[in-house]
């Protein structure tokens, strides 16, 4: 007899593979023949076939965030408990800004200079796309995968008395196998959908790659914060002993190809789909907004809705 809790570890097992079957299924019939398309070894962009305008909130958004210096925001995801049904996950992480705009420190980008082929990558895209990094072997990853990508994310910016808030889909890019895995496959496909090219620099796209965009951000660490990709995994009992030697804690990365680190780290970027702002600078007329993106034969477009707060 098969013991209980291996058959609900085979029925979770299952499930989520179903769900995640089913999000690859709903992207294959919604990814347009138009859009980009990647080069055969899938490190290279081409340009976009749609090139939006920046969302109406946009702007807004960054200013407020040039306004909070370090600031972080809270991310909600979904996951199951051993009886399949749904539970909120959240956590606050350190936001990267627009994808793939990070601007780097002066030593990151010193160590870009030294080890990357011109420094990185030009920029010759933009987008609405916000951006944090995580650990692959994190609880983020497999509860996005397991339910279709779901994601919200929250910033409380306490000195302007302003909430935003950021409902969408997340994907995470890094994967050292590229698009030999499927999961990063999709993942910059998705992403793809959403850049602009800034102004006339189609000549330069050609340029720019994927693993040149990770590396930037793998970068923006210090030495000690990229070496904590090398930890033990995270949350396994402190007692246990990790099964690779060279995982502990307290190393140091001055290597931006560091292969046991990268093979760790991930770049996740939102993809938005509705936008709420809650302005309460002015308690006794508080202002909220919403922006609702909407597909639409011409292109995408954003509604926008002002509500009662």
């Amino acid at each position: 007899m098969v013991p209980a809790s291996a058959s609900i570890g085979h029925q979770i097992s299952l499930q989520v593979a179903l769900r995640r079957l089913s999000a690859i299924k709903a992207y294959s019939g919604s990814f347009p023949s138009s859009s980009l398309s990647l080069s055969t070894k899938g490190t290279k962009m081409s340009t976009p076939s749609e090139n939006r305008q920046p969302a109406p909130w946009r702007d807004i958004l960054d200013s407020h965030l040039q306004q909070t210096p370090g600031y972080e925001f809270t991310i909600a995801t979904i996951g199951y408990d051993a009886q399949q049904r749904p539970v909120p996950r959240v956590r606050t992480c350190g936001c990267r800004g627009f994808f793939p705009e990070l601007e780097l420190h002066p030593k990151g980008q010193e160590a870009m200079d030294q080890q990357v082929e011109g420094g990185g990558n030009p920029p010759v895209f933009e987008s609405d796309m916000l951006s944090f990094t995580t650990d692959a072997r994190m609880d983020k990853l497999p509860q996005l995968e397991s339910s279709g990508h779901a994601i919200e994310a929250v910033f409380w910016l306490k000195d302007l008395m302003t909430q935003w808030r950021i409902k969408g889909t997340a994907y995470a890019i890094g994967n050292p196998s590229g698009e030999d895995a499927e999961e990063e496959k999709i993942s910059r496909n998705e992403i793809r959908k959403a850049l602009r090219v800034r102004g006339d620099n189609d000549s330069d796209i050609a340029k720019w790659t994927w693993e040149k965009a990770v590396t930037k951000y793998f970068a923006n660490h210090s030495p000690v914060a990229r070496g904590s990709f090398r930890n033990p995994h995270p949350g396994q009992p402190r007692s246990s002993t990790p099964n690779q030697l060279d995982l502990k804690l307290g190393q140091k990365v001055l290597d931006l190809h560091d292969s046991v680190a990268r093979e760790n780290f991930r770049v996740v970027v939102i993809r938005p789909e509705e936008v709420e702002r809650l302005d309460l600078t002015d308690q006794e007329d508080a202002k909220r907004w919403n922006w609702t993106l909407i597909d639409g034969n011409d292109g995408s477009r954003w509604n926008e809705v002002e509500l009662w707060p």
